[in-house]
């Protein structure tokens, strides 16, 4: 079994951390911006006051951060893990970050002898739980070797990308449909509600067509439901579509959907919504509307 430093126990962290504890590896951590939680503790998570320590006592290393500047901190940073002998070890970062800076990031390490994969994931805080994340990977077939076993514990589809960086381009990709699906479907549930069919019925009919999907079996449901506790939080979300724009002005792409969709979800944090789950997109195309969509009766004025 192998001692483990897991670095971002938050809410997809924590479960995917806890799958690694249950398989029989130990596990090392350190309090980044979420404490650890108290189960992950009982369950024999070893906490060190800093990064440069659980680096020490781990001879692989997991990150699970939220945005770029985060995991450059922790990996590359003054105070990051290059402060510990690093020769010989594996690093992983699942987090869901620029992919041009996850090259950076990758050829600093290598220099430094160690192992890198990048290997965001999309399943969300379901997916962590029951360990049925879909990951996708970037990096050398030796690094991905090494990191697969601890893969296979977390997730379920696991696929080799190619180099480092380019499993960040997969999960940029993934966000970007996912959003417009969202959009899509809150719009066409919020357009049937108005319209005076009732939205559950609607949905029910779809999901018996060509326009069935995930997002509206999950999110339609969601929308209709008025369940927003987050799954997936907007803001960051929000913040993988930044990503997305940017690295399309790198390369000279067009991304106009995406663009709105961007506008949608900026509208979205104005109106506080950043930390509901990313289904309550919807929420600002029925103010758009003058419309709420209610899944007790048909529809309602808002």
């Amino acid at each position: 079994m192998s001692k483990i430093g897991f670095i971002g126990l938050g809410i997809m962290g924590a479960p995917m951390a806890g799958h690694l504890i249950d398989a029989g590896h130990e596990l090392h951590s350190t309090v980044h911006n979420t404490p650890a939680p108290a189960w992950l503790i009982e369950r024999g998570l070893v906490l060190h006051p800093s990064v440069r320590e659980v680096t020490e006592n781990s001879d692989i290393i997991i990150t699970m951060l939220p945005d770029t500047r985060q995991v450059e901190e922790v990996l590359v940073g003054a105070d990051g893990i290059g402060n510990a002998m690093l020769k010989g070890k594996l690093i992983i970062d699942m987090s869901s970050i620029s992919p041009v800076a996850t090259a950076d990031i990758a050829a600093q390490l290598e220099k430094l002898g160690c192992d890198f994969v990048d290997a965001p994931v999309s399943g969300g805080e379901v997916g962590a739980k029951n360990a049925t994340l879909s990951i996708m990977c970037g990096g050398s077939d030796k690094a991905l070797s090494r990191a697969l076993p601890l893969f296979e514990i977390m997730g379920k589809n696991i696929t080799h990308v190619g180099a480092a960086g380019t499993g960040q381009t997969a999960k940029v990709a993934n966000q970007i449909i996912v959003a417009l699906n969202i959009q899509a479907v809150a719009e066409a549930l919020v357009f049937a509600s108005k319209a005076g069919a009732d939205p559950r019925r609607v949905r029910e009919a779809l999901m018996g067509g060509f326009a069935s999907s995930k997002i509206l079996e999950v999110h339609g449901e969601r929308m209709i439901d008025r369940t927003f506790d987050p799954g997936f939080r907007i803001k960051l979300h929000h913040k993988d579509l930044r990503l997305a724009l940017s690295s399309a002005q790198d390369i000279g792409v067009s991304l106009p959907n995406t663009a709105s969709c961007h506008q949608f979800m900026n509208a979205c944090l104005a109106q506080g919504l950043g930390d509901t789950d990313h289904s309550g997109l919807v929420r600002i195309i029925e103010l758009l509307s003058d419309h709420q969509i209610d899944g007790t009766n048909g529809s309602q004025q808002p």
